[in-house]
């Protein structure tokens, strides 16, 4: 049987649209009897039209319910939906209570014409209405998930992204400083939020959420997609360094060495995917004595003092390990601080000076990356095979 040009068409907007073809016939029953109702229906009529994509014939019918008697409370019953059993019996003899009479209507002259004309414009912004929840269900299951776009076009300061059924937003409040996003470029972003619109669902996206480093070493880790390795924390200054606490759930798991990879080829991945951004991998502890020192790699830390009752951290490096520590602007503290949750005050050996970084930890600093981080690369890439690193970047 030959498709008729109807449905031919019906199947174009469906896979152009990405809808089904359920919703396009349903759009086109409800403009037909809109139609009807609006230039031939009468007041007591509840038009239903069942349309057939493959012939293209329509055929009309006034539906209504039977009922034993008005509803509680009520003095008459809804002529337009509902019609008296005894009524019923006169079209068909064996109706019951709660059966749907269907009675078929004869569609006049003209009704083709007027019909087609009205129904138009209610098709097309039904299925404007069906392809937006559509894309709307689709990417609200996204959220808080990393997809892969393109970059659209930029205006001003703002990035659209296209994701493949809808474009999104990514402002500049998201975007990695001094990161270049050149038209047609393919990226990760990460799916912030998706709400609706009367112009459509609009989403939001960002590079700079601490969720994406995350995701992304979900992705390029087994171990982390297994649940074996899980990530305890996440502390981020976009573009610049991010520092993550690790642990694993089995035993004989080296958590650092399952992020790191072989050669480093895992997390390098990931720093790729960030452009560049700086990455330090430390084993999360439940003594906080431990995790504090591990939390300011590269620097080695001789003592650190806890103060369980203020969560405050004394801790005591060699002098030539004060500045490592401390980081270039504060950085590399300020993230152990993010990491952590504890207030950190860090100690000369010598001197006996306290570094107070309480204000460092609240400036949001975007330095490049901290003392060091050039010997402890070298360090990691040279001995990650043995997995005995405390960080990488």
């Amino acid at each position: 049987m030959q498709t008729s040009p109807i449905l031919m068409a019906i199947q174009q907007i469906c896979e152009e649209k990405n809808i089904p073809v359920s919703a396009v016939v349903e759009t086109i029953e409800q403009a037909l009897a809109s139609a009807y109702r609006k230039d031939f229906g009468e007041p007591n009529q509840n038009i239903k039209v069942e349309f057939d994509p493959v012939t293209g014939a329509s055929r009309i019918f006034d539906v209504k319910t039977v009922v034993a008697g008005p509803a509680e409370g009520e003095e008459e019953i809804n002529t337009k939906k509902e019609i008296l059993l005894a009524d019923a019996k006169k079209i068909k003899k064996d109706a019951v209570e709660g059966e749907e009479i269907r009675t078929e209507l004869t569609a006049p002259e003209g009704y083709g014409r007027v019909a087609a004309q009205t129904a138009k414009q209610v098709i097309i912004q039904r299925l404007r209405e069906a392809e937006r929840e559509m894309v709307f269900s689709e990417y609200k299951d996204k959220e808080g998930q990393v997809v892969l776009g393109t970059v659209q076009r930029v205006e001003g300061r703002t990035v659209f992204v296209d994701l493949g059924h809808t474009v999104a937003v990514m402002p500049y409040a998201e975007q990695i400083p001094r990161e270049h996003y050149a038209i047609g470029a393919r990226l990760k972003v990460y799916l912030v939020s998706v709400s609706a619109s009367s112009r459509g669902p609009e989403v939001l996206v960002s590079r700079t959420h601490p969720e994406i480093v995350r995701q992304l070493f979900t992705q390029e880790v087994p171990e982390i997609a297994a649940g074996t390795v899980e990530i305890k924390s996440i502390a981020r200054e976009a573009g610049s360094r991010t520092k993550i606490a690790v642990a694993a759930t089995e035993p004989n798991v080296d958590p650092i060495g399952s992020c790191v990879g072989q050669r480093g080829m895992r997390v390098q991945t990931v720093i790729t995917q960030l452009g560049g951004e700086k990455i330090d991998i430390i084993e999360w502890s439940e003594d906080p004595a431990k995790f504090i020192s591990a939390s300011l790699a590269p620097a080695k830390v001789q003592l650190v003092e806890i103060d369980e009752i203020n969560r405050v951290a004394r801790v005591t490096v060699a002098e030539d390990q004060l500045s490592l520590a401390i980081g270039r602007g504060g950085q590399n503290v300020r993230l152990a601080v993010k990491l952590t949750g504890w207030k950190i005050d860090i100690v000369g050996s010598v001197t006996g000076e306290v570094q107070n970084i309480e204000g460092l930890a609240e400036e949001n600093t975007t330095e490049e990356e901290s003392l060091g981080s050039s010997e402890a690369i070298t360090e990691i890439q040279s001995d990650s095979e043995n997995k005995t690193q405390d960080s990488i970047i």
